[in-house]
């Protein structure tokens, strides 16, 4: 169903320059790209009717899905505080064999209460909702986190007395890139991870680089509520998504696997094709990835944006404080920040990612959401125009929520797309995936040597081995087969023979990706590296317990 306002008076506007970097698990920068498409598109002499955007924007998308084959999303659009669009294309979840139809109905179709996993679209969430504690004054931005969670400590003393909400929330407080995400792929639990943060060495100076971290921007947000007595999830509940109306949004995975009407995640294989072979539970980065919603909810949540912190007439959020999260805090660019403005105003904020329009110079915020396994959403907004989408898909991130978005900005603006954004942002997308898969070999891509030299005797690898920070992993041997047992919950893997004391095992995981992983016993067994896990630096090795 669409739901269309009529608007009547036309305005003029220029383009906005996209600030989104859109984090795959690696940290995939789109942001040049995006910048690109910016900087090289005319302004805009005069805007387009709002009716012909959302009449282009509902073929736009059809084109988009039967190209792609793309399983099913969802768009919302807000404009001049109204909601002017709500549609869901395509299925719920793949029946083997079936074709999509995404502009047909079908009897598992995606409609605008169709819930998704949104992933990292769930950090400008999480800001606004401690920005509702900052705004009746129960915790500050720059309250430093040992103030209010003495027991959290990262692996310089001197950071941890210093570090804030803000800095977690910025992605500034020197946590490595993807620190802890593999620690939530094992199914280590929330505590346990944000414990063994002190434990990962820094990847940068203090507040002098940007490294985008979940599990940090889950401390600040866990700290921030503390005081509050309630969990998180709680927290979020009461100061947000009930003041809102989100009534199918939660912070909780439970709450979305038992909803009827949800979209399942689908992996896009090499060969394009999607399957719906993964769950994805994000419960231990609730604030960073971990929120299920749908575009009814969510255009609620970019009218109060747009709205200052208004929604329905009360004040949801204070003001004041919500613009605290719109404005940059630093350069989301690799390396130390450097004097002077940022490159192509490509910041970052408190969980948004902030820019300026070229030629007026108003802030343009937005945010991406990848799970790897399946899901890839986006939201965008323009506040100077009052104009705001969001787009939720169940597959594989290959560039389509902001495709789609962009696309729309430039039907409204210039009253045609000016590029073909699939096939600018598809094979960075894809690329940025290669990373994940390569992280460390993939066995299966590899040539088996031609005359491996044997193992040595199974029984010999036997034993406990030992890891600061990922613990015990045990190796047995059942069958004339080893088998390791991988922390924290003795996950079972059967391993199989490469060449000397190298074996592999299969893995699947969404920092990690779906490969044939290896196994080497170093130092004459008294040690293992299981390369898969030697990330954010840690080197994988686990030492054998006497």
């Amino acid at each position: 169903m669409v739901t269309v306002v009529t608007l009547i008076t036309p305005f003029e506007t220029q383009f906005w320059t996209i600030q989104g970097i859109f984090m795959l698990k690696k940290a995939l920068f789109l942001a040049g790209i995006a910048l690109f498409c910016a900087q090289a598109r005319p302004e805009a002499a005069h805007s387009s009717d709002i009716h012909t955007a959302l009449n282009k924007l509902d073929t736009c998308i059809c084109d988009t899905m039967k190209k792609t084959k793309l399983p099913g999303l969802a768009v919302g659009v807000v404009y001049q505080g109204r909601v002017v669009y709500l549609k869901g294309y395509g299925v719920r979840k793949l029946k083997p064999g079936a074709p999509v139809e995404p502009c047909k109905v079908e009897s598992d179709a995606v409609d605008p209460d169709t819930v998704f996993e949104i992933a990292s679209v769930s950090k400008p969430l999480a800001s606004t909702i401690v920005a509702s504690l900052v705004g009746v004054g129960e915790v500050s931005w720059d309250d430093r986190i040992q103030s209010l969670d003495p027991d959290f400590a990262l692996s310089s003393n001197s950071v941890t007395e210093q570090v804030t909400i803000r800095d977690f929330f910025s992605h500034r407080s020197g946590l490595p890139t993807g620190a802890g995400d593999v620690l939530e792929d094992l199914g280590y639990s929330r505590p346990e991870i944000l414990r063994k943060l002190r434990f990962v060495p820094l990847a940068g100076r203090f507040r002098e680089f940007y490294n985008y971290s979940n599990f940090g921007l889950t401390e600040g947000a866990i700290a921030a509520t503390l005081r509050t007595g309630k969990t998180w999830e709680e927290v979020a509940q009461e100061r947000l998504y009930s003041k809102l109306g989100m009534d199918s949004t939660s912070s909780r995975f439970s709450d979305y696997d038992n909803n009827p009407n949800k979209a399942a995640l689908h992996f896009r294989g090499e060969d394009g094709v999607y399957h719906n072979w993964f769950v994805r539970e994000a419960d231990s980065e609730a604030p960073a990835g971990g929120v299920s919603s749908n575009v009814r909810d969510l255009v609620k949540f970019l009218q109060m944006q747009l709205a200052d912190g208004v929604f329905n007439g009360q004040q949801v959020v204070d003001k004041a404080a919500l613009e605290e999260t719109h404005k940059p805090e630093i350069c989301a660019v690799p390396g130390p920040v450097q004097p002077g403005p940022c490159p192509d105003d490509r910041y970052y904020g408190l969980g948004w990612n902030v820019g300026k329009d070229k030629s007026t110079h108003a802030p343009m915020l937005s945010h991406s959401g990848a799970f790897d396994l399946g899901s890839a959403t986006a939201i965008y907004l323009v506040p100077n125009e009052q104009l705001g989408i969001v787009v939720l898909t169940n597959g594989t991130p290959i560039g389509i929520p902001e495709s789609v978005s962009m696309s729309f900005l430039d039907f409204y603006h210039y009253g045609a797309a000016q590029y073909d954004y699939l096939s600018i942002f598809q094979p960075i997308f894809e690329e940025g995936f290669r990373e994940v898969q390569n992280s460390s070999p993939d066995y299966s891509k590899l040539k088996p040597p031609s005359n491996p030299s044997n193992p040595g005797n199974l029984s010999a690898y036997k034993g406990t081995y030992e890891s600061k920070y990922y613990d015990k992993l045990e190796i047995d041997v059942e069958n004339d087969h080893l088998i390791m047992r991988l922390p924290p919950r003795s996950a079972y893997y059967e391993l199989t023979h490469w060449e000397g004391d190298t074996f592999t095992y299969y893995f699947a995981s969404e920092n990690t990706g779906v490969a044939r992983r290896g196994v080497k016993f170093l130092n004459s067994g008294k040690e293992v590296l299981v390369e898969n896990l030697a990330l954010a630096g840690n080197n994988g090795i686990f030492t054998r317990v006497k």
